[in-house]
């Protein structure tokens, strides 16, 4: 096949180790494992309807879902938590309360729509932070019928991958200075 390369480069030598200490090393012990290499984008750690599984976040988002969505905002670095917090509860509770008190009910639909699109551009830059599929359908209607479990699980996941990305930072060595060096001078003994 013309474009494809059959080289492989020499194994890597310390530089104080010897040719023949080098022919010992296997390739393993020196070229780490080839990670797995996802071709598409990751699934979600829980459902959209997962929410009692996580009673504290159910529980929240149930009483007060304008404090967990500025939560989810602000961990996102897309807002702070008092302001998105508080454009959630304009959008969610004070129109949702005007559009109730026209006759009929006529623009029920209304608030859900505000608060859709206002939602959906958090859980778009939560996906692509995190490789995320656009499941279980698209993000405006996600947040449009199923808004308070969307939060949930938002919540859910960001927590999920800070929780993952905090385990693997305590794996790492602890890098400690070295002691301060003086030098005497032969006349002080």
């Amino acid at each position: 096949m013309v474009g494809e390369s059959t080289y492989v480069p020499p194994p890597y030598v310390p530089l104080r180790q010897s040719d023949a200490e080098a022919d010992l090393v296997s390739l393993t012990d020196v070229i780490p494992a080839a990670q797995h290499i996802k071709n598409g984008p990751e699934q979600w750690s829980s459902g959209i309807c997962a929410c009692f599984d996580d009673m504290q976040s159910c529980c929240i988002g149930l009483v007060c879902p304008c404090y967990l969505f500025g939560k989810n905002a602000e961990v996102l670095g897309s807002g702070t938590l008092m302001g998105s917090c508080m454009m959630h509860f304009i959008l969610w509770a004070l129109v949702n309360t005007f559009c109730c008190m026209l006759p009929e009910g006529f623009m029920l639909g209304i608030p859900g729509c505000f608060v859709a699109c206002y939602a959906c551009g958090y859980r778009k830059i939560l996906r692509s932070k995190y490789n995320l599929e656009e499941a279980p359908c698209g993000d405006f209607i996600t947040h449009f019928f199923c808004h308070l479990c969307a939060i949930c699980q938002e919540y859910r996941e960001i927590r999920e991958r800070s929780q993952e990305s905090s385990s693997s930072n305590r794996n790492s060595a602890e890098v400690i200075a070295p002691t301060v060096q003086t030098m005497e001078s032969a006349s002080a003994k």
